[in-house]
């Protein structure tokens, strides 16, 4: 059989598939052909030396803002994803109703990475830093689920941002509509959680096995932790029902002190996730990879943490399969890393600083098995500082 890509020699890390070792992948019509110890370099019309790499799955990140020029929040995806390994992006709420069709619209003419979407709420999006929810005659359940049944290829999640910056005075009324179109459509929701109120036991005893809490580290007043520093017990309850943590770094939305209170208690992220936008891409976020080093020094294992940035996310979106993984039959996204030991610096959303040993160093992003080219990235919008 001849293949028409093979990367050879690397270390290959695939949690979904069990795979861990040296291994080459080979690749044919866009797919994964083949993972096998030896497979000869006369097989394949190309091959990339993968020798001293890791070897990854496409990363998926759960949670990013990709429709700049329309949102407040949105950057341009493949500047980034050419660099970090990121393959698969889904953008958490930016287009709500209203603006779906001209997002898609828009990611077809400008972007090459795979995309899909959780679809806002409200009917307007993220148009605004936080008025989405300045009316309920915005949060309409019907037009909600319509837009996204019309849409079904794309449209993986609902999306609800509670707090006192965003859903105010109305309380726990946008996460019951939320809940609402996500129940009708058989979807997960993701919640982004910040300051109280509401508080964060009354969010999380509503959530379902499935669900999301996103920002789910944050040291703002939703918190996970009480006053002690244990786990809350609504949380604990929570997380027993199959509620999902998503890491959600963001400018705002993980805290060092918080994360390690929870991960001593063996509370750790089961998604690593970005929310990549305007006023993270340049610090404290950047990037996946670098949330998953942060991961890393809260102790998480390397496949544990490859896991919660490939199978767990695709699993979400239940695309489990097709990616987020090199079995045979998959689509071909993978990633390679140079792995760097040392002693890094990581600051959270609050300019506090931690030191990793660990780096991970894109260094070749395949999208069905053809690099993505490098692209300068977006300048910030003039409202950003």
């Amino acid at each position: 059989m001849r293949f028409e890509l093979l990367i050879k020699g690397g270390e290959v890390l695939d949690p979904g598939a069990g795979l861990s070792g040296r291994f080459d992948v080979a690749i044919d019509g866009g797919r994964v052909a083949a993972v096998e110890a030896d497979i000869p370099a006369e097989a394949a019309g190309r091959t990339i030396d993968a020798a001293g790499r890791l070897v990854t799955p496409g990363l998926v990140d759960l949670h990013t803002h990709i429709y700049p020029g329309v949102t407040y929040w949105g950057i341009r995806p493949d500047p980034v994803a050419a660099i970090s390994g990121v393959t698969t992006w889904v953008d958490a709420g930016s287009a709500g109703a209203y603006n779906l069709p001209g997002f898609r619209e828009y990611l077809d003419r400008t972007s090459r990475v795979r995309a899909y979407g959780f679809l806002n709420i409200s009917s307007i999006g993220l148009v605004a830093p936080a008025l989405e929810l300045s009316s309920m005659a915005f949060c309409d359940v019907d037009l909600c689920v319509q837009l996204a049944r019309l849409n079904a290829d794309f449209v993986r999640g609902v999306k609800v941002r509670m707090g006192a910056g965003t859903s105010g005075d109305y309380l726990l009324e946008p996460l019951h509509r939320a809940l609402a179109a996500a129940q009708a459509l058989d979807l997960p929701l993701m919640v982004h959680i910040g300051a109280a109120p509401p508080e964060i036991d009354e969010i999380v005893a509503l959530l379902r096995p499935g669900d999301l809490l996103t920002h789910s580290f944050t040291g703002n007043t939703m918190r996970l932790t009480g006053q002690d520093g244990r786990t809350r017990e609504a949380v604990r309850q929570a997380l027993d029902r199959g509620v999902l943590l998503d890491m959600g770094h963001g400018g705002g939305g993980f805290s060092f002190e918080v994360a390690e209170a929870l991960a001593s208690q063996g509370v750790l992220p089961h998604v690593i996730s970005t929310d990549l936008h305007q006023a993270s891409l340049w610090g404290p976020v950047y990037d996946l990879p670098t949330c998953m080093e942060k991961a890393l020094a809260l102790g998480m294992s390397l496949p544990d943490v490859v896991r919660a940035a490939t199978e767990t996310p695709a699993r979400v979106l239940r695309l489990d399969g097709q990616i987020g993984t090199l079995r045979p039959g998959a689509r071909a996204d993978v990633a390679l890393f140079q792995v760097e030991t040392g002693a890094f610096p990581l600051v959270d959303a609050r300019r506090v600083e931690r030191t990793g040993t660990t780096r991970l160093r894109c260094t070749l992003t395949l999208l069905e098995g053809r690099p993505l080219p490098p692209e300068l990235p977006n300048q910030p919008a003039p409202w950003i500082r």
